[in-house]
């Protein structure tokens, strides 16, 4: 089957950590770049952080410093480790695979309290 499926998300208090996952099935994970998007409510889909196939990093303005996107391709997966987090960073979280396969997870909810 082929899907993306997150995992991690949760409620943390401001200043804290979280690790998002995204499992990867049914594509070749190590040739897909990969991102991480964001939606708050009531604004739109943002792009959070991006990793292509050969580990290049770029990252929103909003999270440089404090958010790292990385991959395990033996185990088909792509982390977001977000520290500091703010109240400003509750979001759903969604991974995305941004090439030569396009497809979206399904997102993991993450909030931040002040």
């Amino acid at each position: 089957q082929v899907q993306l499926v997150e995992s991690g998300g949760g409620l943390v208090q401001a200043g804290g950590s979280l690790r998002l996952s995204c499992a990867a099935s049914g594509i070749i994970f190590s040739i897909n770049n990969m991102a991480w998007y964001r939606q708050a409510p009531g604004k739109q889909r943002e792009l959070v952080a991006s990793i292509t196939r050969g580990a290049s990093t770029t990252y929103a303005d909003s999270v440089k410093g404090r958010f790292t996107i990385s991959r395990d391709n033996a185990k088909n997966t792509l982390y977001l480790q977000m520290n500091s987090l703010k109240s400003e960073d509750t979001a759903v979280y969604y991974c995305k695979a941004t090439g030569p396969n396009y497809l979206w997870g399904q997102g993991t909810q993450v909030t931040v309290s002040s």
